[in-house]
């Protein structure tokens, strides 16, 4: 990976982080800490008003101007709610689930970066608006948001409830399904950027986004995304529709508006992984860049940008809520196995052959894109082309005999069985009606 890094990113290094005085340190974890416990109110309000606004609804309007204080009355209504503990329930591991579940959600951030180098005020010193840094920060983000999930599976088995353990045994099965797609899909950006440090991510996309010379991985990524969150239409670990509430459902108080907070964090930790990975992270979009690099890219100016695309990220959330109905489970499962890791699989061969090859040396770049145009549309015509011509009605199964008796108890036959298909009884053959009539 070290020889298809540009020049540029060969001489970049982490010796900016790393130098910071202790005090520094904890005024930026204090900061980050801050910002998203502000952006969790925020982004509740916010999704109430969109859908409302969606739903030909006013929202909240009472508390506060616009009614922005409205989220932070329903957190204290929580705080002041009776805190319940179930009797069959595993009181250490049902404490300890909720916290599980949102620290990693707040560890996450240790990496990302929202600027540039700065000038700490009232001080001679200089820092990055970044709290570290490491030559795998993005496989970090990854590992702290899969130890989350386990909050979740652990708080559903340890509630005593069968409702919150199927919830919990979703998210496991969801967590390996899309966390493989959405690994697979940040591939390509290591692939391009030589690294898998998020600042120098953010330094390889100077000229171009990643999110523009990497559509499909883009793509990939934002699906899975919102399967990691277990966000509408991929809530099936929460589906109040079959499982009254999931993995919460025993949940009261302060420890179900922990969890309530995981997920939000959660969605603004994907949503600045995606901005940092593919929109060019703190860095000004084009137009803007465009006509002043220099000045909009240095000093506070870049936080604006980052919180700005990751809000477009957020509302990207919101929108598929008020719109879209939740998925079937098979149906989910059967999405993420069958078409989003094979996708993903071809794409890495298709982006790791391209920067392989040395193009340098008599090999027309038209040709290898034209190729890979052909696999393309031949990929899309398999997909969307059934096994059936048009008109063409598909072959009938032969049904299959069916025993009214073969569990020792009579029972109706399935669909498509032969209800009278011939079967034992005492020794002689007879149909399943006559057993029925018999018994």
């Amino acid at each position: 990976m070290a020889g298809i890094a540009s020049p540029a990113l060969a001489e970049a290094d982490l010796s900016a982080f790393g130098q910071d005085p202790w005090w520094l340190v904890i005024i930026k974890a204090v900061l980050i800490f801050l910002v998203l416990v502000l952006l969790t109110l925020f982004n509740i309000w916010f999704e109430r008003r969109v859908v409302a606004r969606m739903q030909h609804r006013i929202g909240p309007n009472v508390n506060g101007p616009f009614g922005l204080l409205q989220s932070l009355a329903d957190g204290v209504k929580l705080a002041l709610k009776e805190d319940i503990i179930p009797k069959a329930a595993d009181k250490v591991v049902f404490l300890l689930a909720p916290v599980l579940s949102v620290v990693p959600a707040f560890l996450a951030f240790a990496v990302i970066p929202f600027g540039p180098v700065v000038d700490v005020p009232f001080s001679d010193r200089t820092t990055p608006l970044q709290l570290t840094d490491m030559p795998v920060g993005v496989l970090f983000i990854l590992a702290v948001a899969s130890i989350g999930i386990y909050g979740i599976v652990l708080g559903g088995w340890s509630s005593g409830s069968t409702y919150s353990l199927l919830g919990g045994l979703r998210s496991s099965a969801q967590m390996i399904s899309y966390e493989v797609a959405m690994g697979l899909s940040l591939v390509a950006v290591f692939l391009y950027a030589g690294s898998m440090s998020t600042s120098q991510i953010v330094d390889a996309q100077q000229r171009l986004w990643f999110g523009l010379i990497l559509i499909p991985s883009f793509v990939i990524y934002v699906i899975s995304m919102v399967g990691e969150t277990n966000r509408a239409p991929f809530d099936l670990p929460e589906a109040e529709g079959e499982l009254v509430g999931g993995f919460h459902t025993e949940y009261s108080s302060l420890k179900f508006a922990l969890f309530f907070l995981a997920e939000y964090v959660n969605m603004v930790t994907v949503s600045a992984l995606a901005t940092t990975l593919f929109l060019g992270g703190w860095r000004a979009p084009w137009p803007l860049s465009a006509i002043n690099d220099g000045m909009l890219n240095e000093g506070y100016w870049p936080f604006l940008w980052f919180i700005g695309k990751v809000m477009i990220f957020i509302f990207f959330f919101i929108w598929l809520r008020g719109t879209l109905p939740r998925l079937r489970y098979d149906q989910f499962m059967k999405f993420g196995w069958t078409r989003l890791i094979p996708i993903s699989l071809v794409w890495i061969v298709a982006v790791a052959t391209i920067r392989a090859i040395n193009l340098d040396n008599g090999f027309d770049r038209r040709y290898l894109l034209a190729a890979i145009g052909v696999v393309a549309v031949l990929f899309l015509v398999l997909f969307f082309v059934g096994g059936t011509e048009e008109g063409e009605e598909p072959a009938e199964r032969e049904p299959e005999p069916f025993d009214a008796f073969a569990g020792g108890y009579p029972v109706p036959p399935m669909p498509g069985q032969i209800p009278n298909a011939p079967v034992t009884v005492g020794g002689s053959s007879t149909t399943s009606q006559q057993a029925e009539e018999h018994s």
